[in-house]
């Protein structure tokens, strides 16, 4: 019989005869399925009481079973440390996310405040550099970003979107409150994971999720096919779209020939199109075929070797020209990468008041410049309290978490610190909420973030898919969510709002 209790939720609604979820501790952390006292959240009733339901042995059956299926989806990766470069599923937890339509609803929109900023951003720092000129963010910040791309100065994108696509990472702390982590908008990945997490879920957990009032996210492919069409001259009744690979050794491959397959375009690689005339064209069977829109997942350094890297075999000599004279469009526009430093990040507030005259309605996690001497003199002085994290590193690399580092790991940072500045940031260590996570063949709790995707076909265009990718750092005590750092991820529930579209199970 599955225990009751009587006592209120943070916001003061009443759990009467909501369900603990047994044999499960918070342990002083912020759950964002139960309660401190292990009692259901509202949203999270009806998966509790199927998690209270189930017989021994059952949770650890259908997460075996759900390895299985994503195993035979070929959603896998290398493991390269190990001897025979085991090939291994992306690692999975059965237990979901579950977001509340309130808290979903302040995400969307201070996501799609964050994107019109950045897009602002971009658009300024190529061509006038008001911001810069004004004196909110310093000269020597931008043009000593090495994402900063001189090649790109003087590019106008129609519509002013240079990010069409963005990853932004989101953590809550340990009240629940919602912080930017850091922007992706360059080639985000992890949006394929998102659909294949929910379409195993709902077969293992049909009634749970059913009754849980679940948004849909099958959608995402029809949105981006959309909006890539729509990035074509406007002359083009029928424009050809192709995503643009690095290839079969890239990490991220399985997600851009899943993609492509679920838009029904053409996966390319930089081998496969010419430039003629400032014009794009693919080598088919048929013959050559013009490509009017190209969803980039090449990174800015190796798309051109007429413009950037001259050694660079993956992308497409002339490439530039063609974007340049208007007759092929690039999701996402080059240069992007800019505002994915890590530095630069520390500025988005300011770029929200400046370009928009708003208040963010989303915080970043405070940091500290190790540029500024002050800031810098701090950071050296409390490196045991503080998440130190390389401006150009991602995947979990170039970090210090000082309160689990050895002396002789501070020492080695503050060295790099001392050396190369501008290369570091600083953030306090949050204590990041945690969800319910398979632990062998219990439950305990492990800490999470959250990608959500963004599409952004113009300034009052913009989509939030609704949940996306829950990274969960299955190690207990870590958090490093990063597959390549031993995380996973979960299916991301955000329950509807009355009136809006539910999912079918």
């Amino acid at each position: 019989m599955q225990s009751q209790s009587q006592s209120q939720t943070p916001d003061g609604q009443s759990t009467t005869d909501y369900p603990r979820l047994e044999d499960y501790q918070p342990e002083g952390f912020y759950d964002e399925v139960v309660c401190p006292d292990s009692v259901a959240r509202p949203d999270s009733v009806a998966l509790v009481d199927l998690l209270n339901r189930l017989p021994a042995g059952e949770l650890i059956r259908r997460q075996r079973a759900i390895e299985r299926s994503l195993y035979q989806m070929g959603i896998t990766f290398t493991v390269y440390s190990d001897e025979e470069g085991t090939e291994k599923i992306m690692p999975f937890d059965i237990i979901p996310r579950i977001i509340s339509a309130t808290v979903w609803s302040d995400i969307e929109l201070g996501l799609k405040q964050r994107i019109r900023a950045l897009n602002r951003f971009l658009d300024d720092v190529y061509n006038e550099r008001r911001i810069i000129n004004d004196g909110l963010i310093p000269a020597n910040i931008i043009d000593s970003c090495p994402q900063y791309m001189s090649q790109c100065i003087g590019l106008k994108p129609p519509a002013g979107v240079w990010c069409h696509i963005t990853g932004t990472d989101l953590v809550r702390d340990n009240a629940g409150s919602v912080f930017v982590l850091e922007d992706n908008l360059r080639c985000p990945s992890g949006v394929s994971y998102v659909l294949q997490n929910r379409a195993v879920m709902k077969k293992n957990f049909p009634r749970a999720f059913a009754d849980s009032s679940v948004r849909p996210v099958n959608d995402y492919p029809a949105r981006l096919y959309q909006m890539l069409r729509r990035m074509a001259p406007p002359e083009l009744p029928n424009p050809t779209v192709v995503v643009l690979t690095p290839g079969v050794y890239n990490s991220a491959y399985y997600e851009h020939s899943f993609l492509a397959h679920q838009m029904g375009v053409e996966l390319v690689e930089g081998r496969d199109l010419t430039v003629e005339n400032d014009h794009v064209y693919m080598r088919t069977t048929d013959g050559r075929q013009q490509v009017d829109v190209i969803y980039r997942r090449v990174d800015d350094t190796f798309l051109d070797p007429e413009v950037f890297n001259k050694e660079s075999v993956l992308g497409v000599p002339g490439l530039m020209r063609a974007y340049r004279a208007g007759n092929v469009a690039l999701a996402n526009a080059p240069g992007t990468g800019v505002a994915d430093d890590k530095v630069v990040y520390a500025f988005v507030p300011e770029m929200i008041r400046y370009y928009l005259g708003e208040e963010p309605i989303l915080n970043n996690v405070p940091t500290y410049l190790c540029q500024r001497d002050e800031d810098r003199d701090y950071v050296l002085a409390h490196l045991d309290e503080l998440v130190v994290k390389a401006a150009g590193e991602s995947g979990g690399y170039g970090i210090l978490i000082g309160p689990h580092a050895t002396e002789q790991e501070r020492a080695e940072f503050a060295e790099k610190i001392r050396e190369n500045p501008r290369n570091y940031v600083a953030q306090p260590t949050l204590q990041l909420s945690r969800v319910p996570t398979m632990a062998g063949e219990t439950l305990e709790g492990r800490h999470v973030d959250l990608r959500p995707y963004i599409l952004c076909e113009s300034q009052d265009d913009v989509w939030v898919l609704p949940g996306g990718l829950t990274r969960v750092a299955l190690k207990k005590g870590s958090l490093v969510v990063n597959s390549s750092q031993g995380g996973g991820s979960k299916d991301t529930w955000v329950v509807a709002s009355p009136g809006q579209v539910v999912a079918r199970p």
